[in-house]
């Protein structure tokens, strides 16, 4: 079904690095390219899929697609100790309608899933994160979602049609409503009304400012380390030594700071999807935002390679567990943290339901802050988010 709706690499990006002895990432990933065909990617860990879409560009939509010139730079990287397995699947085209891209992007990314396969997305607009979505349309299924860029994209005309500046609002407006959570990571506070803020902090999503973030990398972990899609927009990096994004803005990440936030995610053992989005140059005009793009991968790669499998719902026996008790004894806080990476996570009561069921305790991501304001009798604000969103 793949190779049906997917166009391959185009043999002059793969054919250098098939040389003998190159050892760069051309020659490591397996590619479905013109000569060869669809290579066997069920068993493989991650791939890398295309897509050139962009009719949802808010703006100048006349702006060049560089997904082949991120090919190019992220071939000629040298993989690092990669205990895993990546394909190239190629490249998605834009269908006859936006509503076709979108289609075809759900199926191929439910079709990766049934083989536990984390796609890294090459865009195109950000409103390719609403297919991408889409795609865990599973009964009793909720999704996390955490997005990289300087705009909560939440839209303030309902009947607006989907673009990258609304892409939120189709997100929790439109039926069947998947979405448990959304985390904004480094949203700069001169691009959202108000409005839109209170709605957002209304519906207890997490929401981390560029200051905040730029201060402590490290805030952002938890926040991925609970997400499945994670949206980066390359527009959320400060415009200077020659990138060319969608949205060039003189405030933002650092090109260094963007890798660091796509480790972290690549770090996730709960992030299954990625998406990279607001490239707008092309290899003939400028080297620089490629080559960016292609590090941003490479990193999330390098993240990937770093994933232990941890979580203390599967293996609680060897976690340290740590109670907290305030309010003089009347409420009890528990922790758990890992033995091997030191990461936290707190339990969280799900309230009674309306069908009778009785309450239970989750698991939610926290840092060792959180614990040390709970030793301190201030129960942590992640803590009151999770429970206020009747985890």
């Amino acid at each position: 079904m793949l190779e049906e709706i997917l166009a391959p690499v185009p043999s002059s990006l793969v054919e250098s690095h098939k040389e003998e002895g190159s050892d760069r990432i051309g020659s490591w990933v397996q590619v479905h390219d013109e000569l060869e065909g669809m290579p066997d990617w069920e068993e493989a860990h991650l791939c890398i899929l295309g897509v050139c879409e962009d009719r949802g560009r808010v703006g100048d939509s006349e702006q060049a697609l560089a997904i082949d010139s991120i090919r190019r730079e992220l071939y000629d990287l040298y993989p690092g100790d990669w205990p895993f397995r990546v394909v190239d699947l190629g490249t998605l085209y834009a269908g006859e309608q936006r509503e076709d891209t979108y289609a075809a992007l759900k199926e191929i990314l439910v079709e990766l899933f049934k083989f536990k396969i984390v796609p890294l997305v090459i865009g195109g607009s950000q409103d390719l994160t609403y297919a991408m979505y889409r795609a865990y349309d599973l009964p009793d299924q909720t999704v996390n979602i955490a997005a990289v860029d300087s705009r909560f994209d939440l839209g303030r005309e309902t009947e607006t049609p989907l673009n990258e500046f609304n892409y939120l609002s189709h997100i929790i407006l439109k039926k069947p409503y998947r979405l448990f959570n959304f985390a904004s990571l480094g949203y700069q506070t001169c691009f959202i009304h108000q409005d839109e803020k209170a709605l957002m902090e209304k519906m207890h999503f997490d929401l981390i400012r560029l200051g905040s973030l730029r201060a402590d990398m490290a805030l952002c972990e938890p926040y991925l380390r609970d997400s499945d899609l994670v949206s980066m927009d390359l527009s959320s990096v400060k415009a200077s030594g020659g990138i060319e994004v969608a949205h060039p803005g003189p405030n933002g990440f650092s090109e260094d700071e963007i890798c660091s936030l796509s480790r972290y995610a690549g770090i996730s053992d709960k992030v299954s999807s990625f998406g990279l989005f607001g490239m707008a140059c092309s290899e003939e005009r400028n080297r620089i935002t490629p080559m960016l793009a292609a590090q941003v991968l490479w990193y999330f790669m390098e993240g990937y390679a770093a994933r232990t499998g941890e979580h203390p719902a599967s293996k609680i026996r060897s976690f340290s567990r740590f109670s907290v008790l305030m309010n003089d004894g009347a409420q009890e806080l528990v922790f758990y943290k890992s033995p091997v990476s030191g990461r936290w996570w707190m339990e969280v009561p799900v309230q009674a339901r309306q069908d009778g069921r009785s309450a239970i305790e989750v698991l939610v991501p926290c840092t060792q802050e959180d614990y040390d304001r709970a030793c301190a009798d201030e129960i942590p604000e992640r803590w009151w988010g999770a429970y206020r969103k009747g985890l």
